[in-house]
């Protein structure tokens, strides 16, 4: 299944859009994939640091399980890149599985 187009897929040679734009894309493919599941979910777009995002969505609404995505990163690229599934592992209000690509 192959999502809209959205806006942001724009040649290289144009202008890049405004950050609100960029938002309406990506909740419109956002809205597209939750259309396949089979239960009630929400979109909520937010902007700041991405664990402490996860972390406070997670107390706000007194969530059971986080599901997370690693890239994989090892070594010394993971110390200077940070790890945002390691930071929610740590410091989340509840339990994490954490997937690996």
């Amino acid at each position: 299944m192959v999502p809209p187009p959205t806006e942001s897929e724009v040649a290289a040679e144009r202008p890049h859009q405004p950050q609100e734009s960029l938002y309406r894309d990506v909740e419109k493919q956002l809205q597209f994939y939750r259309s396949d599941l089979p239960s009630e979910t929400e979109i909520e777009i937010l902007m700041g640091d991405p664990a402490e995002e996860i972390i406070r969505l997670a107390n706000i609404h007194q969530a059971d399980l986080i599901v997370i995505g690693t890239r994989g990163l090892k070594g010394l690229k993971r110390v200077i890149r940070g790890s945002v599934s390691s930071q929610v592992f740590a410091d989340a209000p509840c339990s994490v599985l954490v997937v690996k690509p």
